[in-house]
């Protein structure tokens, strides 16, 4: 009987009570705060590590372990980025002398709010042959990126294709899945 005790405090007692969100994307102007929430009879102790094993320290004004388990990282500027500390997987654990468990990692992405251009790369064809134009996005915010118009003269190539399949006087037009690679064929050096 005294067996049975001790394993329902382990189950019922100690336990992640929410698991955190599995990737935590956050601008590098606002910063963020990952909880590790988890309860436990006796109180647990509450850490996180590096995907590593590493555990985490306190550094001053970039990244902050609360009393109550969450983990912050407060916001920077773009010249401070720190990939060990704004692009890394984390995870946390809560131990108290019952027992120790741990939660999934966390991949931590800060993404810095700058100016980009997005531009079409140059291209050269042949006549009669397939054009590809290649949308060109910065690498920093490629994955935050998504192309919804070609246009020329201010009109929209894209909805030319899908309205009638053809543009450009009469010339196929398709676009890559991504959208971000443009094919016209039967190009002629005056478009």
């Amino acid at each position: 009987m005294e067996l049975t005790g001790l394993m329902l405090t382990f189950i019922t007692l100690f336990s992640l009570e929410k698991a955190p969100a599995q990737t935590v994307v956050f601008a590098s102007t606002t910063g963020t705060s990952v909880p590790c929430p988890a309860g436990g009879a006796p109180p647990a102790s509450l850490r996180w590590y590096l995907a590593t094993g590493e555990e985490i320290y306190d550094v001053p004004g970039i990244r902050h372990v609360h009393p109550n388990g969450t983990l912050q990282i407060f916001n920077f500027l773009p010249s401070s980025f720190s990939k060990l500390i704004h692009d890394n997987t984390y995870y946390c654990t809560a131990e108290n002398p019952t027992g120790k468990i741990r939660s999934q990692d966390v991949h931590i992405k800060a993404v810095s709010r700058e100016p980009y251009t997005v531009r079409v790369a140059d291209q050269k064809a042949m006549r009669g042959s397939v054009a590809v134009f290649k949308c060109i996005i910065p690498a920093s915010v490629e994955a935050y990126v998504t192309v919804v118009s070609w246009e020329k003269d201010t009109v929209s190539l894209s909805s030319v294709f899908h309205e009638r399949g053809r543009g450009l006087s009469g010339h196929n037009i398709k676009l890559s899945h991504s959208r971000t690679e443009l094919l016209i064929s039967g190009f002629c050096w005056e478009q």
